[in-house]
Order: structure tokens, then sequence, then C-alpha cells
């Protein structure tokens, strides 16, 4: 069969819907990629050539299926082509891959880039070569016949097609990197196919899922499922990647927020899903929802530069609801994970448990304290100048806050430790008559006991007494000296003995109140207080 390769339309339609809409690389490039993919090619380079600082052209090469005569003149070539309506919306053959094309109008998006546009086609051993040029194309009227110089001509070249566009309307130098970058926004990867961006430099560059975050320094990555929130209608639908950065997003890299894809191409800029847009956690938010269910609706619901959905749709205003479901529960969780890993970083900074405090203070004192707390948190969670604060409310709450705990004698304090952080005053007291007792014999030698052992420090005469408080050269010394006598009997008798010789819950707190308890555990702490005296005698 004899071709001459023509293309129909009206040039305006060239002209706003390619050139207009495809004024820079990422998305003109991009559907380049899209038609290599739905090839079934397992792979697309793309070759940047440049001279002497300036862009020259650039190349396009898959190993897909290619294109024979009759592809190029009734698919190609007609714009406007529905694919899946002409060709049924099927695995491809080798990849099992679903067509990400879907309006015909991806070609167009070249003439954004080039005036002239080489297609060298082969397919089953047939080569097709041809030229589309923006100058003739604008200034022909209904029909354009691109210059053809190969037509089915017998070939050993394996399937592929090679894109080559020319005459560059851009001036600046191409940046691989910052290429790759952009496209790895458009595109999810899988294994079967792989994006190169080669510059004739010898630099390269590879499009990549993990490229899409790199410069993201992640606090927390969570899929759909660790949400643990009810998918409804959409559980099989969709999947997704969330991820949260330590610091804010910048704006200009374009990726605060949701990223939606569908059938492994952006369908739906980063976007929030939520009222709530001026909230601190949007600055800090970006990932990504997979749902190819989009590309099954009966209408079109994904703009022709792919960069929005019409959430007008009854099914997309659903959808929407569900996205604004999903940022809620990040947002929440955000602020539950982000709140732990600051107060682990504060418990590292300050030495101080925030729970464990808290749970040493009487209800009097926690519930003021935990408020104090969250106003100094505020909305959004612990920042770098908390500590200092935090320290300070510590050390003016410190753990267990009553004045007898701060003061105690650390002799008396190691003793009675597990039953007074147990708020079982009257054994921490009982303890601590029986720790003043054994101290007491331990430094005098006496076997006696109870009251009996107050006579430690009596005065006989001018005997010395076993143990000396004070200077008993001095007035204000022989009442500091007879005085601890008469208190160590006087809590003795007073204490010790009532409550040891009934059971402590018969006695406490009917007899003695649990302040009561306090008072003469702090009694026998000024008592042994004294004792150390004789170490500076």
């Amino acid at each position: 069969m004899s071709y001459d390769f023509s293309l129909k339309f009206d040039p305006r339609t060239i002209e706003h819907l390619g050139v207009k809409m495809y004024s820079t690389l990422p998305p003109a490039l991009s559907e380049l990629i899209s038609n290599a993919y739905d090839a079934d090619a397992g792979s697309v380079k793309i070759t940047f050539h440049e001279q002497n600082g300036e862009p020259v052209s650039i190349q396009v090469q898959d190993n897909g299926s290619g294109m024979n005569a009759d592809d190029i003149q009734n698919k190609f070539l007609v714009i406007g082509r529905d694919r899946r309506k002409k060709e049924g919306d099927i695995p491809s053959p080798k990849y099992g891959r679903l067509p990400t094309g879907k309006k015909g109008l991806g070609k167009l998006a070249l003439f954004g880039l080039a005036d002239l546009i080489t297609i060298d086609a082969c397919k089953d051993g047939k080569r097709n070569r041809f030229t589309l040029s923006w100058n003739s194309l604008i200034n022909t009227d209904g029909e354009y016949h691109p210059d053809t110089d190969i037509v089915d001509e017998d070939t050993e070249r394996k399937n592929q097609t090679i894109i080559k566009l020319s005459s560059l309307k851009r001036k600046t130098p191409f940046n691989i990197e910052a290429l790759a970058d952009n496209l790895s926004r458009i595109f999810i990867v899988d294994d079967s196919f792989n994006i190169i961006l080669n510059h004739t430099n010898g630099k390269q560059a590879y499009v990549t899922n993990e490229r899409r975050y790199s410069q993201i320094e992640r606090e927390f990555t969570w899929s759909l499922d660790d949400l643990n929130m009810d998918l409804g209608e959409f559980g099989n639908e969709v999947e997704g990647v969330f991820i949260t950065a330590k610091t804010p997003i910048p704006p200009s890299s374009g990726l605060r927020g949701l990223t939606i894809f569908s059938r492994g191409k952006l369908v739906n800029a980063p976007e929030f899903f939520s009222n709530s847009t001026s909230s601190h956690f949007f600055q800090y938010l970006t990932g990504w929802i997979k749902a190819d269910f989009i590309d099954l609706l009966d209408e079109d619901v994904i703009s022709t530069n792919r960069q929005s959905i019409n959430w007008a749709n009854p099914e997309m205003e659903e959808f929407r609801k569900f996205l604004a479901e999903v940022v809620s529960k990040l947002n929440s969780r955000w602020r539950s994970e982000r709140r732990k890993n600051k107060e682990k970083s504060l418990s590292k900074e300050t030495g101080i448990n925030r729970d464990e405090w808290f749970s040493t203070l009487p209800n009097e004192i926690r519930q003021p304290a935990q408020r104090i707390v969250t106003a100094l948190e505020g909305e959004e969670g612990i920042d770098e100048s908390y500590a200092p604060v935090f320290q300070a409310l510590h050390e003016i709450i410190p753990e267990y806050p009553h004045l007898h705990w701060r003061h105690l004698h650390d002799r008396l304090k190691t003793r009675v430790d597990s039953y007074y952080k147990n708020s079982q005053y009257g054994e921490a007291a009982d303890q601590g008559a029986k720790v003043y007792a054994e101290i007491l014999r331990e430094m005098s030698g006496s076997p006696k006991d109870g009251t009996q052992i107050a006579e430690v420090f009596a005065l006989k005469g001018d005997e010395e007494p076993l143990i000396k408080v004070a200077d008993l050269e001095t007035e204000s010394g022989k009442n500091i000296q007879e005085g601890q006598q008469h208190m160590t009997r006087g809590v003795m008798r007073g204490f010790r003995n009532p409550i040891n010789h009934a059971p402590i819950d018969s006695v406490v707190p009917s007899t003695f109140s649990e302040l009561d308890c306090l008072n003469v555990l702090s009694l026998f702490s000024y008592l042994i207080t004294r004792l150390d005296y004789v170490g500076d005698d």
C-alpha cells in the first residue's frame, strides 16, 4: 500500500494545545516518555545536545513496539485520537501495562519545544522517517504533508522509535539533574521501565521514585495502611506514601502537598485537600496517592495538561472528601509522633523524663503543671526554645515536690525511697524511725532501742555523752544536746511506739494523717542532720 502521509487539523489547535501548553521541558518530555511507556518500551533514552553552551537538539529513543506506515498515518498523525476507544483499554503484550494516553494531544507538546520534529520509527522489519516543520504546518490550511524520506523501507533494526527535536526554542543550557528531578515528580517508575537522561558532555541522570523526594530530610514516612483508618469504598482502589520533613519544605520545590497519580503518571499537582491550608502542618507534608481508578471513570476528569482533576465530578467529590480525611489523619499522627520525638530529645537534653516527672506529682500540683507545659508547647508542638523553660519549671516543681522530700537527709532518703514514692507515708515514717535508731546504735555502740536509745545524748555530770551533737562549752550547745535527747525520746514514744504496736493501716490515717507522717519523717531527717556535727568535732 502506498502512503502520502498527511496531518489534518486546524492550525490554531496546534498553537493552543501544543505551543502554549507545553512551553517548558518537563511536561513536554513527559508526553514522549508516556508514548514510550505505552509502546511497551523497557527504556527510553533522552539525549541533550549542546554546542558552545547553546542547545542544539533533543533526541528521544525508546525500544518499544515502534510504528509502521499504517500506525503513523492512522494513529500518530491523527490529532485527538482516543486510543482506548479505538484499540480497547487492554494491557500491553509484553509488560501488561494499561495505556496512559487517552486524548491524543500529547504529540502537540513537541511544538512547544522545537520547530522541527523528525520521527524515525522501525517496526517488524520496516522503517519510516518523516519531519514535521512548525513554520510549514502553521501556514497550511486544513491538511499538512510532512517531509517524508523513508516509507516502509526494509531494515534489520529492532523495533524502536527515535524522535529528534531541532531548531529548539530554548536558548539556555540543559540541566539534566534538574530535569530528572522534575520528571520524577511526573511519573511513578517501576522496574520494567527505565528513563535515562544523557548529555553530550558525558553527564547522565536517571528518573527514579527515590529522586522525587531525595532533597527532603525526612522525619516520618507512612503508608496508607499505617494510618489505621477506614478506607471505605476506596480501600482496594488506592495506595499511597506520605512523608513529613524535619524542616519546612520550600514552596519553590513544588512538593508541598499530596500528588495524585493514575497509571503511573501525574494527574493532579501537589495539593492539601483541606480547608485549613494555613496550618503549620502543611509546610512539612508531601507524598503521593496512586489512584488508577480515575482512568476508568466514564467522564474524563483529567485536565489536558494533567495538572489537575475536575473535582466537580460526583465521584471525584467523594474522593476529595476521602483525601481530606487522610490529610486530617496525617495531621494528627504527625503532631503525636513529632511530640514523642521532641520529648525524647528533650529528655536526652535535660535529663528529665516528662511522664515520670508528672507521675510523681500530686493531683493538685500535676494538673496546673500540665496546663503550663501544654501552653508552652503551643498548638504546633515543642520547639528548640522550649528546653530551658522546661528545665526552669522542673526546678520550681521537682519530682515529689513536697518540701519533706526535697530536704530529707540523704541517709534517710535512700532508705525510705520505695515507700515514699508509692505514697506509703506511714511506712516511710516508720522506716525513718528504724533508720534513725540504727544509726544511733552504730555511732554509740549502745544496744538500746525505742525511747531508751535517747540516752546516747544524755549529759551525766562531767562525762561526755555517747553522741555529742553540739558544742557543750556553751549554754546554747547544751540546750541543743538536751533537745536532741528529748525530741528523740518524744518521737519514739509518741510516734514509733503507737505505729509499731498496731497494724499501720489501723493507725494511718485514723490516728496519724499522711501529713503527720510526712512531718514526723522531716523530724527524723532533722535529728539525723544534727548527727553530722559529730564529724565536725
